[in-house]
């Protein structure tokens, strides 16, 4: 009787060992000194893509010399204030912008582009102030993270920590010194990967995303292991419950 006890208490202890995760290699930046200087001298700026939704407004100290540069929907009626028109950068890289024309911006970041205009503006408008803006600009993060999904992004760039950050951060099953990232450059994929245990993280090329980038986190190996166990762990469960019940009739009866 006491081995069939024995028997039932190793099994149970058997599966929580196998259910537990190791937490090693969990610490960002981990081969950074206390008070150590970290220089970000990264020159990542964005760029605009095929596909960019770009938000332009145009103003000038001479409010009515602006408005055929400004394109709204919709009317004022009934209290509602017209929306701004969006240009959609087409498969030639170009924005077909009010008066001037198309205009080629693929591959130009905001500020190129705001000075771009202003040159194309000179002959109708007076020191333009010219505002730009990506509406379309977000990132996905997938794969072991603790809240995975697309992600709106507001301003001009974002670091893949803070894209982590919208995401609630790498689980712990989660590997951190092999992130992926795939960008897309004119329909071409490209895949990239980025140790984050490490402070040489801060000068990779995809430190700084850019829209429309995915960030995959893969599983650990305790990840994995748990992944292909957990079909198994309901029998496990249900046969150490058997086992258990069994024993406890086998202690009453005697």
């Amino acid at each position: 009787m006491r081995q069939k006890i024995n028997l039932v208490c190793y099994l149970a202890i058997s599966c929580l060992i196998f259910s537990c995760s190791p937490s090693k290699d969990v610490v960002y930046f981990q081969d950074a000194s206390q008070f150590e200087t970290l220089i970000d001298d990264n020159t990542f700026t964005t760029k605009f893509k095929v596909d960019d939704l770009v938000s332009i407004n145009i103003s000038t100290l001479d409010p009515e010399a602006s408005v055929p540069f400004n394109l709204f929907s919709g009317s004022e009626e009934g209290g509602i204030r017209p929306e701004q028109v969006s240009y959609l950068v087409d498969k030639n890289g170009e924005i077909d912008f009010p008066v001037i024309g198309n205009v080629k911006i693929e591959g130009l970041s905001p500020s190129e582009t705001r000075e771009l205009l202003r040159e194309k503006l000179k002959d109708y408008l007076k020191d333009p102030i010219i505002n730009i803006r990506i509406r379309n600009f977000t990132v996905t993060v997938l794969g072991s993270v603790n809240r995975p999904g697309t992600y709106p992004i507001n301003g001009e760039q974002i670091t893949i920590m803070e894209a982590l950050g919208y995401a609630g951060d790498i689980n712990i099953k989660g590997r951190r010194d092999n992130v992926m990232v795939i960008r897309d450059f004119d329909g071409t994929k490209v895949y990239n990967r980025i140790n984050l245990n490490s402070k040489d993280a801060l000068k990779s090329p995809v430190y700084y995303l850019t829209q429309n980038d995915v960030v995959y986190v893969e599983p650990n190996k305790s990840g994995k292991t748990q992944s292909s166990l957990d079909q198994r762990a309901t029998i496990a469960i249900s046969i150490i419950s058997t086992l258990i019940t069994s024993t406890v009739i086998l202690l009453t009866r005697n």
